[in-house]
């Protein structure tokens, strides 16, 4: 199994990403993973959503490139792209509050996934970056299109466009982690929803539509289509089909 789903006792849901070995890139089945937590969200004794990654080393690498680089065209791609893309909208739309745990390192597909949460709470000493740049694509889950409605258009822009993998220090600056924390990931996480789990849940809710209603009306899930449909294109290039090649390569020689 690539996840596990556990409702823990004071509240909240937990979705790990248990692919260690690949520093918890998401695959196929990670996604199905997300679908269904999301879908447990309905329980109204849940009142938050957590994603993390297992381990210490990463909270999440992005796509599985070993899995993805038998995408070639953009049609191809798209299906992928755009199903990941559902899923981001559906967990950035929930109506219960959720909470990206970076207990180690997110990079490309990570970071979008870290965007859609509500809040990211950062291991002091981490690295994260919007690196897709480097692989000659744009974000293509969405991620990017979010950034934007949720940073200001300076930061979000230079962290988008230079590719680069930052700092926490300098994300928490930046506007994209909102807590970091030095002890277990766990309990810095139950400590910082201490507060809230103990609101009532309507009120949760009814704070989480104002945001939600505000990204309806801005077309977001529009916004993010076009995204995904110019990322597909990219994805077909030569110089991306170059990168991916290299990374297979230097995968198996190790």
């Amino acid at each position: 199994m690539s996840f596990s789903i556990e409702k823990r006792e004071k509240g909240y849901l937990l979705f790990t990403i248990t692919r260690s070995e690949t520093r918890n890139a998401i695959n196929y089945d990670v996604m199905q993973g997300l679908t269904q937590a999301i879908s447990l969200m309905n329980d109204p004794t849940i009142k938050a959503l957590v994603i993390t990654g297992e381990g210490d080393q990463a909270f999440c690498s992005g796509g599985d490139l070993s899995v993805f680089h038998q995408l070639q065209t953009k049609e191809e791609a798209y299906g992928m792209l755009s199903k990941m893309s559902h899923i981001l909208y559906s967990l950035m739309t929930l109506t219960k509050p959720t909470i990206a745990l970076l207990n180690g390192t997110a990079v490309g597909g990570g970071c979008e996934l870290a965007a859609a949460c509500d809040f990211r709470l950062a291991r002091e000493g981490i690295r994260a970056g919007f690196v897709q740049g480097k692989q000659a694509i744009t974000t293509g889950w969405g991620g990017g299109t979010i950034l934007a409605e949720k940073l200001p258009a300076a930061p979000s822009m230079k962290l988008l466009m230079e590719a680069e993998i930052q700092t926490a220090d300098y994300l928490r600056e930046a506007g994209f982690v909102d807590h970091m924390y030095s002890n277990n990931h766990i309990s810095a996480c139950e400590t910082f929803l201490e507060k809230l789990l103990t609101v009532d849940l309507k009120v949760l809710e009814s704070y989480k539509m104002m945001w939600i209603l505000k990204w309806e009306e801005n077309k977001l899930r529009e916004r993010i289509e076009k995204e995904v449909r110019n990322c597909s294109v990219l994805w077909e290039s030569e110089s991306h089909h170059k990168y991916v090649q290299n990374f297979i390569s230097k995968k198996m020689k190790k």
